[in-house]
């Protein structure tokens, strides 16, 4: 739970009490490698905090070819956060890349923890503005960079993650074919 506290502390101010509280509101899981968390069509339950491992959040298109879309490692928040604040059916999947062990709060439970700790809307309006400020350099990344240029930038901004994600996963995300990814990659080695 150190991570959890850590993390809240580098935004709010709580003590050790408070904390106990907070925590009571979550359930901690443990998850394998592959494990779905949320399939598309199901109502999306819960928020998930990674405190080990890595979760990847994603959808199947219409040629039937699952799209990446985010991936949330150590520290960081995953769920369809429209489906959860408004407890309807997710268009995304969430599962597990790694065995992980998670933090999950479902949508009564936030309600109830935000009412006993107002201090935890701070908390997660900062996560969020930080989390959409991400989203929107991602989409000017996509609009402004050629594929190689994005594959280096990404590979430069988070370079764990081209030792710790399987390639075809990288791809998906970037939105390229592995094989394309192998290409870039063939191609920057050279």
């Amino acid at each position: 739970m150190e991570t959890f506290k850590a993390h809240l502390d580098k935004f709010i101010t709580i003590n050790d009490e408070e904390f106990a509280s907070i925590i009571s509101f979550f359930q901690v899981l443990k998850v394998k490698k592959k494990e779905n968390l949320m399939l598309e069509g199901d109502v999306c339950k819960f928020k998930y905090f990674v405190l080990e491992g890595c979760l990847r959040k994603f959808f199947i298109n219409e040629k039937g070819v699952e799209q990446t879309t985010e991936f949330a490692i150590e520290t960081w928040w995953m769920s369809d956060t429209f489906a959860f604040e408004k407890q309807m059916k997710s268009s995304f999947n969430i599962q597990s890349v790694e065995n992980s062990r998670i933090l999950a709060i479902d949508y009564q439970s936030q309600e109830l923890l935000l009412e006993k700790h107002p201090v935890m809307e701070r908390y997660f309006r900062m996560v969020y503005q930080t989390a959409y400020a991400a989203a929107e350099k991602r989409i000017r990344y996509i609009y402004e960079m050629t594929k190689e240029e994005y594959y280096v930038h990404f590979s430069t901004l988070y370079p764990w993650f081209i030792q710790r994600i399987p390639q075809y996963l990288i791809a998906s995300f970037l939105g390229f074919t592995p094989e394309y990814l192998s290409e870039i990659r063939a191609k920057l080695r050279s």
